[in-house]
């Protein structure tokens, strides 16, 4: 990879400091001063070069033409689920940097943070020197894109909504980090495992579904979320699904009115009491989901990460909906 020219470097750090802080200190703009003729240097350098195979040019989710110098040895992730495709995908040894909260799998806890969706290390992203990095249209912002573009880094950026944008997410990274038939077979296994689990469901009564992702306020899930895309595949129906927001609040007034047969709640709280919040709901025996013991707590990760283990939340709730079908 090309080290940019040290004065476009210094730019875009400036306007890091801008971004990041409310009034630069002379010790910060030296310091940031001292990092851009540091890379500079580095230019002249021989490993600041290396050799790659061929340039493939795509258009990512949002639109935007990325070059890539292929196959890619230097890859940064900008998001957990980006993480877990890469890992999926067998490039462990090329997964150079990750964002925080990347904690699967295990290996991805070893990995070097640089920073977490909103708030990126600019410095150890250019200490790295990536091939390419890999961003979500779901967190990171496109002021951070354009940044990182500046600073001479191909950036491909993907937005999955639904099931089948992840198998779409999952197709498009594989040829972009020349791992397609890795991509090809995971797709395959994802979408048998989905037309199981429809089968199984075919014909049975729809229960209806409250998913809980906050509790003060109570928030939950409407039309366009992974999670209501995943209950009406497990053979339920979301009752928060025609609400024009993707994750409404609602009021226990709400929830009585329409009476859900299932409650599940999402562990998105990783300080989150779920004991006492499922003490709680028993409290509300007029509910039939709670008269009848039907409210099961869920591994966030596996219903809100759009990732290959998306397909375990799908199955994870159909066993829920239906446990007559999914019995070993």
């Amino acid at each position: 990879m090309k080290i940019p020219h040290p004065c476009k470097i210094w730019r875009v750090i400036k306007m890091s400091l801008r971004g990041t802080w409310s009034r630069s200190s002379p010790k910060k703009e030296i310091a940031s001063l001292s990092l851009a003729m540091t890379i500079a240097s580095l230019s002249t350098l021989p490993w600041t070069t290396v050799s790659h195979s061929a340039s493939l040019k795509f258009i990512d989710e949002v639109g935007r033409k990325v070059v890539v110098l292929s196959p890619p040895k230097r890859i940064i992730s900008l998001a957990p689920n980006i993480t877990e495709i890469l890992f999926s995908l067998g490039l462990d040894e090329e997964i150079v940097g990750v964002s925080t909260h990347c904690n699967f799998p295990e290996r991805a806890k070893s990995k070097i943070q640089v920073g977490s969706y909103i708030s990126l290390d600019f410095e150890k992203i250019l200490s790295l020197k990536p091939d390419i990095v890999i961003a979500t249209g779901a967190g990171n912002t496109r002021d951070m894109v354009e940044r990182l573009e500046k600073l001479g880094f191909p950036i491909y950026v993907i937005f999955p909504k639904n099931f089948d944008g992840i198998l779409r997410s999952i197709d498009q990274l594989g040829k972009v980090v020349d791992r397609e038939k890795e991509a090809g077979a995971i797709i395959q296994e994802m979408k048998r495992r989905r037309q199981r689990v429809i089968d199984l469901t075919r014909g049975l009564p729809r229960p209806k579904v409250f998913l809980q992702i906050g509790e003060a306020p109570i928030v939950t899930v409407g039309k366009g979320s992974f999670a209501d895309d995943l209950i009406d595949l497990a053979g339920g129906e979301n009752i928060a699904r025609e609400e024009k927001e993707m994750y409404p609040r609602w009021s226990m007034e709400e929830i009585l009115k329409r009476s859900p047969e299932v409650i599940l709640i999402s562990s998105m709280n990783p300080k989150g009491d779920y004991q006492r919040l499922l003490q709680e709901w028993a409290r509300w025996r007029v509910i039939p989901a709670v008269k009848n013991g039907r409210i099961s707590l869920i591994d966030s990760d596996l219903i809100d990460r759009p990732s290959p283990r998306i397909i375990n939340g799908l199955e994870e709730i159909a066993k829920i909906l239906h446990p007559e079908r999914f019995k070993k």
